[in-house]
């Protein structure tokens, strides 16, 4: 009996944790303007506070199927969340910008590694028929966090200091650490294995770029040097970085895992559907905001039925996985998402609060059919000495589409609205320039929301092409 009891501490540990460290990543989404007054810096220096959270998230994770090699599970846990802790200290008495990103970097390097660990401790301790369920309860904090983080920090911001935002992680880490020190067991044997220096510097610099030419596309334009330049070198060195990998008897990141076909394809619908939800989580609220004058406060409450609708469904798509595979669930999941992004291609200045709140909750019910299965059956359909390697390759493509889709959908966001303003003052001279400036934001945010509708066609497209659940076995 202690196995199971022993199973569930630890999934209770982890599960706090990676709540803390996600929580952590969406927390200042609302807070950006808000900071933006406190240390008088502009939107783009600002929004480094998200990107460069991403970023040394996306940075770390190729690494983390090495170090999971090479530490214990307690000391990779623990060392995660000592990060977390240090960096929210540092955050909380911030008493400049330069300081409080410092912190915000800090933070995320125990996020990095906190995600793929706990995914391939899933895969090592469950026999592949409950994992599914497992992978659900994961996706409840996963999706919680994030979910419940925007309308927490309105409603700091709107009552109490920024600060508190930090302030109030504190107590929990120290907790969530004391908790592992006691119960935490390691579950994979540690081996002593050689870091490739070489793979590391080349992933760091093709990630980082990459993710660095994206994020600043959105605000400074595709034609800006700056962006053109960081995304081919970007692109050149992680291919430099690949072709290392595939060269190598023991690769920083094993790319075999793409020889599945059904984990790269997978992954491919993974990238689609993570592009589509980044992008609504910064678009609708932009809408809000710019096109419609709510409140930070107004714009989080928006997502929230949504977002815990879809957490408390990610434990019982996890049991339908184990039951009916992953086939039909993509399919049911996409018949909700596609008609959701379709709904919102002709928003007007008096499309209602319900009708948007309700288009949300049908979104977000489709994307808990898809996004923890799509992860589960990735890395059931790989052999056990692959997933550390499969975790750490769909972490990355999630970090990096991610990025990319918020990236491509401002910037789409941003250039149809510039060219909307120019045809509407063209029609209507004598309007007035504030008038004009909303209605080319909504008509803009429109647009975007086509593009990602068409994002949903294809990925429906892929999911005929995924086995049916007694048509591949799943390896042990």
């Amino acid at each position: 009996m202690s196995e199971t009891i022993n199973k569930k501490v630890l999934l209770t540990v982890l599960i706090l944790g990676c709540f803390l460290s996600t929580l952590n990543q969406t927390l200042l989404n609302v807070a950006l303007s808000n900071l933006m007054d406190v240390f008088s810096v502009s939107a783009t220096t600002v929004q480094w506070l998200s990107t460069g959270f991403m970023l040394v998230n996306g940075v770390l994770v190729p690494i983390t199927a090495y170090l999971m090699k090479r530490f214990s599970t307690r000391q990779l846990f623990i060392s995660s969340m000592l990060f977390l802790l240090m960096g929210s200290i540092l955050c909380a008495v911030a008493p400049n910008f330069t300081t409080l990103l410092i912190g915000r970097m800090i933070q995320a390097i125990g996020a990095g590694i906190i995600m793929p660990l706990l995914m391939s401790i899933v895969m090592f301790i469950f026999p592949p028929e409950k994992r599914g369920s497992m992978m659900g309860l994961i996706g409840l904090a996963m999706i919680f966090a994030p979910a419940i983080a925007p309308t927490l920090a309105g409603f700091v911001i709107d009552y109490y200091s920024w600060r508190w935002l930090f302030i109030g992680i504190i107590p929990f880490v120290v907790i969530v650490i004391l908790m592992a020190m006691k119960y935490l067991i390691n579950v994979s044997e540690t081996a002593k294995t050689k870091l490739d220096v070489i793979s590391v510097i080349l992933s760091t610099i093709g990630f980082g770029l990459i993710l660095y030419g994206f994020s600043n596309a959105g605000s400074h334009g595709w034609d800006d040097k700056v962006v053109i330049v960081s995304i081919l070198v970007g692109i050149m060195t992680t291919a430099i970085f690949c072709l290392r990998q595939v060269k190598s008897s023991d690769p920083l990141l094993n790319l075999s895992v793409f020889k599945n076909k059904l984990f790269t394809l997978t992954s491919i619908i993974n990238i689609l559907v993570t592009m589509m939800m980044y992008a609504d989580m910064i678009l609708l609220p932009m809408y809000l905001q710019n096109g419609r004058g709510f409140t930070a406060l107004d714009a989080g409450l928006l997502l929230l039925p949504g977002a815990l609708v879809n957490a408390f469904m990610s434990p019982v798509t996890g049991k339908m996985y184990d039951r009916f595979g992953a086939k039909p669930l993509f399919i049911i999941g996409l018949v909700f998402v596609i008609p959701s992004m379709w709904a919102v291609t002709d928003l007007t200045e008096t499309t209602t609060y319900s009708f948007l709140m309700i288009r949300t909750i049908f979104l977000r019910i489709g994307l808990s059919f898809i996004t923890m299965p799509l992860n589960t059956a990735g890395l059931n359909a790989l052999p056990k000495t692959l997933v550390t390697h499969g975790t750490a390759v769909n972490n990355t493509l999630r970090q990096i589409a991610g990025a990319i889709g918020s990236a491509v959908v401002i910037t789409i966001f941003t250039s149809q609205t510039t060219n909307h303003a120019k045809t509407l003052l063209a029609e209507t001279p004598n309007a007035p320039a504030e008038g004009i400036r909303t209605l080319a934001s909504i008509l803009g945010s429109s647009d975007a929301y086509y593009f990602m509708t068409i994002l949903a066609i294809i990925a429906f497209v892929l999911t005929l092409f995924v086995p049916s659940k007694n048509k591949f076995k799943q390896q042990s």
